[in-house]
């Protein structure tokens, strides 16, 4: 009686896995294409990332930043452009501009036009 059971158990469990195999439990969470595949979802913030060449694209990144840059490889520059860059690196060099001014301002000249 008990190897009956057994079987006939094993064969609904064989017609049920069989005519349900095809379908899956969908949610909200696999309705998107591109999903992250993860038990616990940790917080993403979305982020532009600026490649050398200047192409940017937008990613999820683990801290809250608006923009990353990503560094330039500098030895795949030409040797002008290295020294261009490298010039542009160097802090600006502030121009002095002084100005000698002639002081010949007399004040006794207007004295004539204060009251007393």
């Amino acid at each position: 009686m008990l190897n009956i059971n057994c079987n006939l158990l094993l064969k609904s469990r064989h017609i049920f896995s069989s005519s349900f195999s095809i379908n899956r439990f969908l949610n909200n969470n696999v309705a998107s294409i591109t999903k992250v595949h993860r038990e616990v979802y940790a917080r993403l913030y979305p982020t532009t990332v600026v490649l050398p060449d200047g192409a940017s694209i937008n990613i999820r990144y683990h801290e809250p930043r608006k923009i990353i840059k990503l560094p330039l490889d500098m030895s795949l520059l030409s040797e002008e452009e290295r020294r261009i860059r490298l010039e542009r690196r160097k802090p600006k060099r502030k121009v002095k501009i002084t100005e000698t001014i002639e002081d010949n301002f007399n004040a006794k000249k207007y004295l004539k036009y204060i009251k007393k």
